[in-house]
């Protein structure tokens, strides 16, 4: 069985610093939180994440890591590469300074992989590192040539549907201590 890992970014990262809001008493829970917008300081370990999405014990095939581009001095994409994800990224709207063709992308490469490079016979595993019901239909279309898929998110994030549906579901709250980074004290 061969991994093939897709990450958004953005989701993975806003969505924690719902959750440390919540921790930091920014808010009194993450409904609250993702209702009123409020978020908090929060990074994660990109390598601590890589381990839970790709345990040592199997086979990666591809990685990629999606999401808005970053300032020139953002140290984590260089970290990404290191963990040998590709990044891709996209401006954000200029308009509304909303994240743009990030979720359709990533959906795209998926679908593209699973024909290019995936073989059922193998049991291969796409992994979806997001929560947006909009990813049904990708997921959907894989499962049905017989393609495993696994989604991992935070429990708040998570479409129910996306998450019943999923062969495999990996809640990150139970890792939220290990995936936190220190704050930086530069």
């Amino acid at each position: 069985m061969t991994l093939y890992v897709y990450v958004d970014n953005s989701n993975i990262w806003i969505e924690g610093q719902r959750i440390q809001a919540v921790r930091t008493g920014l808010a009194p829970d993450v409904r609250t939180a993702m209702a009123r917008q409020i978020t908090a300081p929060w990074t994660y370990d990109f390598g601590k994440f890589y381990d839970l999405l790709c345990p040592p014990d199997q086979f990666v095939g591809r990685s990629i890591l999606f999401g808005s581009r970053p300032p020139e001095n953002d140290s984590i994409w260089q970290k990404v590469r290191d963990a040998d994800f590709e990044v891709v990224t996209f401006d954000r709207s200029v308009f509304t300074n909303k994240e743009k063709q990030v979720d359709t992308a990533l959906a795209t490469k998926m679908l593209e992989d699973s024909f290019t490079y995936m073989k059922s016979d193998k049991g291969d595993m796409a992994v979806l590192a997001a929560g947006d019901g909009d990813f049904l239909p990708t997921i959907r279309s894989l499962q049905g040539r017989g393609l495993g898929v696994r989604v991992v998110s935070w429990k708040h994030a998570v479409s129910r549907e996306l998450r019943d549906t999923a062969d495999e579901f990996v809640e990150l709250d139970p890792h939220f201590d290990y995936l936190s980074r220190p704050p930086s004290t530069s």
